[in-house]
């Protein structure tokens, strides 16, 4: 299936090619004289900041490898079938889309031109009870809250999924970390636009209630203001700067530590001042009617 253009998003970040070289490069200003003449050509090139076109296509079979690359570093060692996600993702091509650099130089070592950057895809769960990754899904974030959460916030979030009258979507919205947050705001109002074609026309996932998300988030322990030898205050941190908005509308909110799983997406990347970031995934239950302030606060911050 023939992958079309649908809405072009403009960003403005680092090299693409660079995007898995860039954690051993931090700090590199700091190094000694002999290293950087060295390697002057070649810090040069991996620390020059370009300006990069992104473009958004309609989901096609051809982005099947890259959607479900993202979903692995999302679930990680989870016990989810992300082949299985990944297909009923490209199956619903008619919401949702993926990422991809609007104009690949014919020079360019890039070997693959149509290389998925990201993608957001909204699958409604309810509607899909009963099929093994959907279940797999609800399960996990259920046992993750029933272990972080009081009984009375797991039993609302059981409810909350079983009940049939109020569908629940699952949102998912990733991208490579250096794809910068402004993509984000187009996707989202494209994503909106396609919820709501989708349910005039009684396609599926067209109406939700409930929009489940489950995001890549940080923490960095911080010594408490209290003393020393206090309690240490840790501070949550988005992958996807833009999901912080979705935080602050959810009525359930929980994170769990994936800490013993290894997580190439945020390795090294997420340290600053020689101090390692504990990476976690952040689960939110938003009512979608509270959709329209989360975009509001995109618009106020990710206009470009």
């Amino acid at each position: 299936m023939a992958s079309s253009a649908k809405r072009r998003a403009v960003g403005i970040g680092q090299n693409p090619e660079d995007r898995e070289d860039e954690s051993s490069n931090d700090g590199s200003q700091d190094g000694s004289d002999s290293e950087e003449e060295d390697s002057n050509d070649s810090d040069e090139e991996i620390n020059e900041e370009v300006t990069v076109d992104f473009e958004a296509h309609t989901i096609s079979d051809n982005d099947c490898n890259g959607i479900k690359k993202l979903l692995q570093q999302l679930f990680l060692k989870a016990h989810v079938n992300t082949s299985e996600l990944t297909d009923m993702i490209i199956q619903q091509n008619h919401i949702g889309s993926v990422i991809r650099q609007a104009e690949v130089p014919e020079d360019s070592d890039d070997e693959d031109p149509d290389e998925v950057f990201g993608f957001i895809s909204l699958l409604n769960l309810t509607e899909r009870k009963g099929v093994e990754c959907v279940e797999q899904v609800k399960d996990l974030v259920l046992s993750q809250c029933e272990k972080c959460c009081p009984h009375s916030v797991a039993e609302q979030l059981e409810e909350t999924l079983n009940d049939t009258s109020k569908p629940v979507g699952l949102l998912l919205s990733e991208r490579f970390i250096n794809v910068p947050p402004q993509i984000a705001l187009p996707l989202h109002k494209q994503l909106q636009e396609e919820m709501a074609e989708a349910q005039r026309t009684n396609k599926p996932s067209g109406k939700c209630h409930y929009c489940l998300l489950i995001c890549k988030t940080c923490k960095e322990a911080k010594r408490s203001d209290s003393g020393r030898g206090g309690p240490q205050k840790e501070e949550l941190m988005f992958a996807n700067a833009e999901e912080e908005f979705f935080y602050e509308q959810a009525v359930v909110k929980f994170s769990y530590s994936v800490q013993e799983e290894a997580d190439s997406c945020l390795t090294g990347r997420w340290s600053f001042d020689d101090v390692p970031m504990k990476p976690f995934r952040t689960v939110m239950l938003i009512p979608m009617e509270r959709m329209d302030t989360i975009m509001d606060k995109l618009k106020e911050y990710l206009t470009v």
